[in-house]
């Protein structure tokens, strides 16, 4: 098995979650599974060193795991990009569409300083709306280069898309359908 089919098997699926015609990809199967896991982290590391990363971000929560893996790895600093209310300084917030409603993130106002190379980390892409908002507040901190990285990208939703479509380059293990139809 390749390692993009070995980290797709661990993946656990849940149908009609969080609501009726949704399947949902659960991640936590992947990351209590040692070999997807180390699997997951060491294709987005190899992704990041190709194009010398000097920073990790990653969006709550389960962004965190993944990016603050991969800047481990990379020997880099680690930023969180949280929930609204969350973080104890000055902050930058931006607001954006879920697949399933409207919410906000916010990245410290200090959190990178100028010119930075940033590579954004969450675990899925379905609307690209979370990774949209990751961005912008990553080049309202300074970034100067943005990369994101995914472990799934859903190939029947448009977030990818929109997310290539403002020149920010998307790597992603593994595509695949989101919805149960």
């Amino acid at each position: 098995m390749t390692a993009a089919e070995i980290i797709h098997h661990a993946i656990r699926k849940i149908p009609d979650y969080p609501q009726k015609g949704i399947l949902f990809y659960d991640i936590t199967t992947v990351l209590n599974n040692p070999q997807a896991f180390r699997l997951a982290v060491d294709l987005i590391t190899d992704y990041a060193k190709s194009h010398h990363i000097d920073c990790v971000a990653g969006l709550e929560a389960r962004g965190f795991i993944l990016g603050a893996a991969v800047a481990y790895r990379l020997n880099v600093g680690f930023v969180p990009i949280r929930k609204k209310g969350k973080l104890p300084s000055a902050v930058f917030c931006e607001d954006y569409a879920l697949e399933y409603g409207k919410a906000s993130v916010e990245i410290h106002q200090d959190a990178l300083g100028s010119g930075r190379c940033v590579l954004l980390c969450d675990d899925l892409i379905a609307t690209g709306g979370t990774m949209l908002a990751g961005a912008e507040l990553l080049r309202r901190a300074g970034a100067n280069t943005i990369h994101t990285a995914a472990m799934i990208e859903f190939s029947d939703m448009d977030g990818g898309k929109k997310i290539r479509e403002k020149g920010l380059p998307l790597f992603s293990i593994l595509q695949a359908d989101g919805s149960m139809q």
